[in-house]
């Protein structure tokens, strides 16, 4: 069965009658742009991880999925196929069965509005709402624009030692995000970082388009470098690695002499950060024979999650029931928590609440029922996006960019998930980013793949009106 949408919005407007400018047209993007660039806000300190808190950006992909159920009241989005809603919804069933089947369902209910809002509500909104390749790239130069701001502010702290504590020192880059979340600002560097890489490379895109984002990937490449985070360098070098390849082994041959460039002389001529990224660089080759406290910490709740799941294989412990499982099932090589400071925040004990590896986290709380759900759409997403980047039919051929991107972010993201899991304000871009990838695997040849001027496809009706009409 082919994956797609089949294409339903209202017709373009009649020219002479008031027609829609830009913003009157695009307008129902705006809360999906206010998504992604609302994570520039500062937050108090101490507030940015804390369970239960709605941030700007939160509030604003809630305003998404209002909006989108208004259109789709009225009848002005797509209609999805049994299998796009299959991959959209399915999540939606294994959630509910991990809720209900929790020891505690009312202590479960947090988790279960989380998980809904990041791997249903928002990605099924930026499927039914995006229209176009435009409207595609407005929505991923929002992340480079982000990536840029952030990424500025974390090479300030590194240059001023306001960043947060980095053995003994106040200079990791972490942006806006603070101490508590120290993946944050690396995360969302790395998206940015991905789709400039995704632009520059992609066949068909303007010389001049092309020179600004490879501009801009270069520039990124040091606030990743200064954020020390092992786990983001390691998703954004894969990611950029199967992005290159895809648009052309020459092309990445040539990005790969750049980028090896700027780090020997970010690196080796400047000296930033040179002896400590060394440092970290070479932790990464030690996590099995000479690991950090923090690899020890990680590798005994890795153990305790799966320790979790061999008692409850079907379903798991429900919903948040990670934390209250974890001691049971630690060894006494788990320490109490990991030290944060600096970057305007008083030195902070923050308690280890997540075995931080995503597939780990459904498979002990929410069992092989919430894997299948969860995991097994994001291999649908995976397969047929790729498949349609590397066998494009000839609408996909005039948006290779858009291919490339929605590859490029979801390869990443599913490789973080190999160390990371959710948690944080920039939670809610991976609702975007899958919401992004099902957008390219699920629409159809001539389905939201116009480059813009035309507004969508065939409106509700139309076609066999039309069809009706002419046989008349």
């Amino acid at each position: 069965m082919a994956l797609a949408l089949s294409g339903a919005y209202p017709p373009p407007p009649v020219p002479g009658r008031g027609g829609a400018g830009p913003l009157r047209r695009h307008w129902p993007l705006l809360p999906l742009v206010a998504t992604v660039l609302l994570l520039l806000a500062p937050l108090p300190a101490g507030d940015a991880t804390a369970s239960g808190k709605v941030t700007p950006a939160d509030a604003a992909s809630l305003l998404l999925v209002f909006v989108c159920a208004v259109r789709a009241l009225r009848g002005e989005v797509r209609r999805l196929t049994p299998v796009g809603a299959a991959v959209l919804g399915v999540p939606a069933l294994g959630l509910a069965v991990a809720t209900v089947t929790a020891a505690d369902p009312y202590a479960a209910l947090p988790g279960f509005v989380r998980y809904l809002q990041v791997f249903v509500l928002v990605p099924a909104a930026v499927v039914l709402l995006v229209r176009d390749a435009r409207e595609f790239r407005l929505a991923a130069g929002c992340f480079v624009v982000l990536a840029l701001v952030q990424g500025a502010v974390g090479v300030v702290q590194y240059a001023t030692h306001t960043g947060a504590s980095y053995q003994g020192e106040d200079i990791r880059a972490v942006g806006t995000f603070g101490p508590g979340d120290v993946m944050g600002m690396a995360t969302v560097v790395a998206y940015g970082l991905v789709v400039a890489t995704a632009v520059a490379l992609a066949p068909g895109t303007g010389v001049r388009t092309r020179r600004v984002a490879g501009a801009c990937a270069l520039v990124l490449v040091l606030p990743l470098v200064l954020s020390f985070s092992r786990g983001a360098w390691i998703a954004t070098f894969g990611a950029a690695l199967v992005v290159m390849l895809m648009a052309g082994v020459r092309r990445a041959l040539k990005v790969l002499c750049a980028l090896v460039a700027a780090g020997v002389v970010l690196v080796g001529g400047l000296g930033v950060g040179s002896d400590m990224v060394a440092e970290r660089l070479t932790s990464i080759t030690q996590v099995g024979s000479a690991p950090d406290q923090s690899v020890t910490d990680r590798y005994t709740m890795w153990a305790a999650a799966s320790s979790m799941w061999s008692e409850h294989p079907a379903v798991g412990v429900g919903l948040k029931g990670f934390p209250a499982h974890r001691d049971g099932h630690s060894s006494l090589g788990l320490s109490s928590g990991s030290d944060t400071a600096g970057a305007g925040q008083a030195y902070i004990r923050q308690p280890l609440l997540s075995p931080h590896n995503m597939y780990l986290l459904i498979l002990s709380e929410q069992g092989l029922v919430g894997l299948m759900a969860l995991a097994g759409g994001w291999a649908v997403l995976l397969a047929a996006g790729l498949r349609r980047a590397l066998r494009p039919d000839p609408a996909a051929r005039r948006m290779r960019d858009c291919g490339l991107i929605a590859a490029g972010l979801f390869i990443w993201q599913l490789t973080d998930f190999l160390y990371a899991d959710i948690g944080g304000p920039s939670t809610v871009l991976t609702g975007v980013i899958i919401g992004m990838a099902a957008w390219w695997a699920l629409t159809g040849p001539g389905d939201g793949g116009r480059e813009g001027g035309r507004e969508g496809a065939v409106p509700v009706g139309g076609r066999r009106a039309r069809e009706g009409a002419a046989t008349r």
